[in-house]
């Protein structure tokens, strides 16, 4: 068998590939783990089990040939220029992730932007029959690949289809404005197993089957009656976590304390450092958190250098106008707090717009005594997970929106309505003020939480659910358009 014709029992696919190409100034090509949620928590997953990740490479072109690397098998997908623009920035980006966030910023509707998600879908289901064996499990992930499991059902009757949803799925009123609503709810229902964040998720997505497919749905399943496909879907909860060990393992080692003192004292070795780390999305609330602070600030509740503001905002989406407009923002208002707040060596806010290893990760919140976790609408957020594990000394203190997963699972935080600005503040002020030994009993509860619901448990559960799915008639023989070996 040649090594482009490898066949795996465990296939996940998602928009990207785990790692993203690097070339060094002699030319060398090498690949490193990208950052992100979703690559995080799978990639102790992989490393575990002998399978496939199909996605795309990060780079317009051409893709490059399947390959191996840190024990996992990558089976890259080209995507074009066009493609990138109108499937990924276009649907993905500016029609979908607004929809399924709330409607914070407008969705714009472009029929070709469909035309071209439809195509992509289509292009990363034919890739998955061509590397799954008979009887594969295949995973898919997230909102860009809603299509992906009707498709692969088509193409592979055969396999085992599960789909996890990493960020919220809308209620039917929100959703119901796609002219393709018909399009993605069928295309989902080619799965047998669908995972969500929270249970409100998955009863918005049974529900919006009932109102717009007129299909008959009995607690968490759906009914799919055709007359060569008649089965029960299931739809639930599983909240994803993240590798509990090993990111606690990394912030005990003596290089990460050791940097976690350097950031202490290179900031001023402040009473309270404040810390927010987020990608630059307007789902984050880093507008309102900026916000808040700012009038702790004017009210003198929080002065540098007694306290430290650090705000880190990896970059997203940077072609995308609404991204574009919100950099632009944050950037101007930490600008004006910073010229009326600031001392001389002592900045009112650390402003840092760049992505970090997980080893200085790590360190930061190792040093932070509060981390802000804000988000209008989030998903899960793992960065709130990350703290926690991090702090193994049970120091810290958490403040956390409550229009978060997370919230559903860390009870012990400092919740916050970011909406209210006033409450927000309050909140804040709590984390700074209350007692040591009463943050430490809340950071030790939030750890047994994490540590107990780790990403291995969480990856378990989600494969248990799906190989537990309920049962359909035997399939056809599998489409010669997989292009097995």
């Amino acid at each position: 068998m040649s090594p482009s014709k490898r066949a795996f029992d465990l296939v996940v696919a998602a928009n990207r590939l785990p790692v993203d190409r690097v070339v060094s100034a002699d030319g060398e090509v090498s690949w490193r783990t990208s950052p992100g949620g979703l690559v995080t928590a799978m990639e102790s997953v992989m490393r575990d089990r002998d399978g496939a990740w199909v996605g795309w490479a990060g780079e317009a072109g051409e893709a490059p040939e399947p390959f191996e690397e840190q024990g996992m098998w990558l089976r890259p997908v080209a995507l074009s220029e066009d493609e990138v623009k109108q499937y990924y920035e276009g649907f993905s980006n500016d029609t979908l992730w607004p929809i399924y966030h709330d409607v914070i910023v407008g969705a714009s509707f472009h029929r070709q932007w469909f035309t071209q998600y439809e195509k992509v879908n289509r292009r990363f289901a034919e890739a998955i029959a061509e590397v799954a064996a008979k009887g594969a499990t295949v995973w898919v992930h997230d909102y860009q690949l809603q299509l992906v499991p009707g498709m692969v059902r088509e193409l592979r009757p055969d396999v085992r289809i599960g789909w996890f949803d990493h960020i919220p799925f809308p209620p039917v009123e929100l959703f119901a404005q796609l002219p393709w609503r018909r399009a993605i709810l069928e295309g989902l229902l080619g799965a047998d197993y669908l995972g969500f964040q929270r249970v409100a998720d998955a009863q918005n997505f049974v529900r919006a089957c009932r109102q717009l497919l007129g299909l008959q749905t009995r607690g968490d399943t759906v009914s799919v009656s055709r007359a060569d496909d008649s089965r029960r879907v299931r739809a639930s909860a599983v909240p994803i976590s993240i590798d509990f060990k090993g990111l606690e393992a990394l912030a005990k080692e003596p290089e990460t304390r050791a940097r976690a003192k350097e950031i202490r004292e290179s900031l001023g070795d402040p009473e309270t450092l404040l810390l927010g780390v987020d990608r630059l999305d307007y789902t984050k609330g880093i507008g309102h958190r900026i916000k808040a602070y700012g009038e702790l600030l004017a009210e003198d509740k929080v002065a540098p250098p007694r306290e430290v503001f650090v705000q880190v905002a990896t970059p997203s989406r940077e072609r995308v106008e609404a991204y574009q407009q919100l950099r632009a923002e944050i950037e101007g208002e930490v600008g004006r707090l910073n010229g009326e707040f600031s001392r001389i060596g002592a900045p009112a806010v650390q402003y840092l717009h760049h992505s970090y290893p997980r080893r200085e990760m790590a360190a930061l919140f190792l040093a932070a005594d509060v981390l802000l976790v804000t988000p209008l609408r989030d998903g899960m957020n793992l960065v709130a997970k990350e703290y926690v594990t991090c702090r193994y000394d049970e120091g810290g203190a958490l403040v956390l929106s409550e229009f978060t997963g997370a919230f559903h699972e860390l009870h012990q935080a400092f919740v916050v309505n970011p909406h209210d600005i006033e409450g927000l503040k309050q909140g804040i002020m709590r984390a700074i003020e209350t007692p040591d030994k009463e943050k430490r009993r809340l950071m030790r509860a939030m750890r047994r939480r994490v540590a107990d619901h780790d990403v291995q448990r969480w990856a378990a559960r989600f494969l248990e659910n799906l190989a537990s799915a309920p049962e359909r008639p035997a399939p056809a023989a599998p489409s010669s358009r997989g292009g097995r070996s």
